[in-house]
Parts: C-alpha cells; structure tokens; sequence
C-alpha cells in the first residue's frame, strides 16, 4: 500500500494520494515537501517508487531483505536509512521471543522522504494521521519529518523498558520463592530480551551520533537540537539496558548460588543418613546370616540387637552435632 502526503510551500497547503507521475512538478520548488509511506507492499510497487526517484538497485534489494542493524548509505543526492522500531510480547509463547524488532527503510531526499515498513507503524501512523490536515511536521523540511518519526519509534522505547523494571524487582523478589523451573525460564526471557534491545539500539545511536560537530547525512540548524534529544534518549535508555542486563547477570548469579546452596544441604542431609544407615546395615546383615549367632535363643535377642543399633545411631548423631556437621 501506497500513501503520499504533500506539502505545498507557497499555499501553505497538504495534500494527500498525489500521482507520483507528477514528481517533478510536485517538487519543482525546494520548498515544497514530498512524504511517501509504503506499507505491507508487493515487490512491484517497490521498484515501481524505486524507478520514479531513480533509487539505486541495492538500496531496493536492502529494503527486500531483512536488515538486522541499523545503517546509513549515502549516494549522490539522497540519503539511505534503515531503522528499527520494536514490539513487545509479554504473553509470547516458549517457542516465541518476547520482542520483534520491525525494520523501517528510509529514503532521505532534498525535499522528498520515502518509509518502507512491512506491517503498520504507530510512530509512522501518528505523524500520517496529523499530515492529512496539517503541515506540523513537514513545513520544516525532510530532516524535521525523520525526525517526529524516529522520535516515536525512541518513545515507544520507554514502556518496554519500564516494563522490564518491574519485570526485574518481581524477578529479584520471586529467586527466594519461585519454583526452579519457572525462575530459570523469567531469567532466560528477560536475558535474550535484553540482549536483542541492545542489539537493536546501539546501531541507531551510532547513526545520529555527531562527531565534531558534523553528522552523517544533512540536517538543518534549527533542527540539529531535535536529533540531540533523540540522542539524549538513547543514551538513557541504553544506559537503563545496560543496567538491567548487569541486574539479571547477578540475579542470576544469586540464583544458582542459592540453588547449589540448597543441593548442598540436601546432598549433606543424605550422606549423614546413608552414613548412619552403613553400620546399621552390616549389624542386621551379620545377624541375618543363617549361621548359629550366640544368644540367639535369648527371648530379649531382637529387644538387645535393637537397642544397640539405636544406640550407635544416636552416638553418631552425636559425634556429628559436636564437629556441627548438623
């Protein structure tokens, strides 16, 4: 599905489902701004907005392949970006991750920008909604309109890592309490939760990292804050990842301590047992054999050969209490 939003400088006007057969009318003038939004599309009508602007044949082979990492392309007069907005399943099944990274391909141009998403995006979604009937986000140039857009891919960042949080205390309250399989199986989710977040957020901070002052691709003056802040909150939520990645090493860690703790005791608790039951077993097998046992025709036999056996086990109880081996 196509979708073309245009701003129209000189009326001050948008306009939406333009025929891209008029490309070039449509962006005579610098001012003007061309925004196409292509979702759940057929590979026809990819190259078909690939050969209106003239894209280059591995930049539209990028955007039929899955990308697992954020990247920037640069080429002679536009900018190739690929993004990654996240979801997040909590009720996943076993066989299923609990977060799916979903790829946003973006062209950048002088005064056009092309999405390529494959199902629909709520960060895309809310900057389309407002762009039927109002130029906010695309009287400001391209950069500005890549910006409201990563800007709510970043902000949907935020409740998945709050849930994670509360995920982690419920995790560090529940190692004393839970069952070994269903703590085991929370650890291991959150884990590879973790672990794909930081896979996915470390290429895009790079992206938009300046350096001297300078960033990858163009972006106006009055619009170089906006991607600061962006910065600004991928640091935080890096940062925020990092710690619950060192969080759930440690609970982990803590977890199988407590766990070999427990085993210890119970191997300890049977090896005193069986050590006990080793003397035992050799008096009732020597007076079990089938031999001719003095005393054994003493009514009291049975009575005395018990009470000697309770007797060495509560002197070995005894000897083990005194070295606190119990």
């Amino acid at each position: 599905m196509i979708k073309t939003y245009f701003y129209n400088h000189a009326e001050n006007a948008m306009y939406h489902d333009v025929d891209l057969a008029d490309k070039d009318a449509l962006l005579s003038s610098p001012c003007n701004l061309l925004w196409i939004d292509i979702y759940d599309c057929t590979e026809e009508e990819l190259k078909y907005v690939g050969q209106v602007f003239n894209f280059h044949p591995l930049a539209i082979e990028d955007c039929l392949q899955e990308n697992p990492r954020a990247k920037i392309d640069r080429y002679d007069d536009y900018s190739f970006f690929v993004f990654h907005a996240l979801r997040y399943y909590e009720e996943a099944s076993d066989d299923e991750e609990e977060i799916a990274s979903i790829e946003l391909d973006v062209f950048l141009g002088p005064n056009y920008i092309v999405t390529i998403h494959p199902v629909a995006l709520w960060a895309v979604g809310k900057v389309a909604r407002v762009s039927r009937y109002s130029a906010e986000f695309m009287n400001r140039g391209p950069d500005y309109l890549l910006y409201s857009i990563i800007d709510n891919i970043v902000d949907d960042y935020f409740p998945i890592i709050e849930r994670l949080a509360d995920r982690i205390d419920e995790l560090e309250d529940d190692i004393f309490t839970s069952a070994h399989h269903e703590i085991n199986e929370e650890m291991l989710a959150l884990r590879r939760t973790i672990l794909l977040m930081r896979k996915v957020l470390l290429p895009q901070r790079r992206l938009f990292a300046n350096m001297h002052g300078r960033y990858p691709f163009i972006i106006r003056e009055e619009n170089k804050p906006y991607y600061l802040d962006v910065i600004d909150h991928l640091d935080r939520i890096l940062d925020s990842v990092d710690t619950f990645r060192d969080l759930v090493t440690s609970s982990m860690e803590i977890y199988y301590s407590i766990v070999n703790t427990r085993t210890n005791e119970v191997m300890r608790v049977l090896t005193i047992v069986s050590t006990i039951m080793i003397p035992l077993t050799f008096i009732t097998g020597l007076y079990g054999m089938n031999v001719h046992i003095p005393l054994q025709d003493n009514p009291m036999y049975f009575w005395h050969i018990l009470g000697g056996m309770g007797l060495l086990a509560g002197f070995m109880l005894f000897i083990f209490r005194r070295n606190r081996w119990i």
